[in-house]
């Protein structure tokens, strides 16, 4: 472990992603936790999405991510950094997660109950690569609540990866599913050789 000039040492940074389908929260989750003022790359929907993404069960929705977001949230108890990288949702913008992926330790796959579909590229995609993640159901207002493990059954999550509820909106359970996260992602890391 570094240290600093003043003895302390130096927090472990990580980096995470939070990934998911389209209008599933990832922005919001970023926003509430992120310690900083997040960087995001949100524009206004056109007309040109018009046909490409549908925004059946989000129809209030007005903005999307195009590129990335960007926050941070420090675990001082666990002398921990995080790097948060929100991902865009729509298919048209995936190539951006292989960019964003590269050397991340771990994943949130957003879900929202509306459109659970949505996420199962995501999860697709971190299994195939081997990237640790949990699965947070976004609970949104007025939408059917599932529990967690009739979530696992329709998405044919794994036994061993987290299956939680979450409300991103909310700093207290957006950090809760990090440390669930966190725990999962440390699990997964190979141990130093000797």
């Amino acid at each position: 472990m570094a240290y600093n000039s003043s003895s302390e040492p130096f927090p472990q940074a990580l980096k995470m992603l939070i990934a998911g389908g389209f209008g599933v929260g990832k922005t919001t989750f970023v926003g509430s936790v992120s310690e900083i003022e997040p960087l995001t790359t949100e524009e206004i929907l056109t007309t040109a999405s018009v046909g490409m993404d549908s925004l059946a069960g989000v129809e209030n929705k007005a903005t999307t991510t195009v590129a990335m977001d960007f926050g941070r949230i420090t675990f001082t108890r666990q002398n921990i950094v995080l790097y948060l990288f929100g991902t865009p949702g729509q298919q048209r913008f995936w190539f951006m997660w292989d960019e964003l992926s590269n050397g991340a330790l771990g994943a949130v796959v957003l879900a929202d109950t509306r459109r659970l579909q949505d996420c199962f590229a995501a999860v697709e995609y971190f299994e195939h690569r081997t990237i640790p993640f949990v699965v947070a159901v976004n609970e949104f207002e007025g939408a059917f609540r599932y529990t967690t493990e009739e979530v696992r059954q329709a998405l044919e999550i794994k036994p061993e990866v987290p299956v939680l509820l979450c409300d991103a909106r909310d700093r207290a359970s957006a950090r809760d599913v990090l440390l669930s996260l966190i725990q999962r992602a440390l699990v997964a890391l190979p141990s130093p050789t000797a």
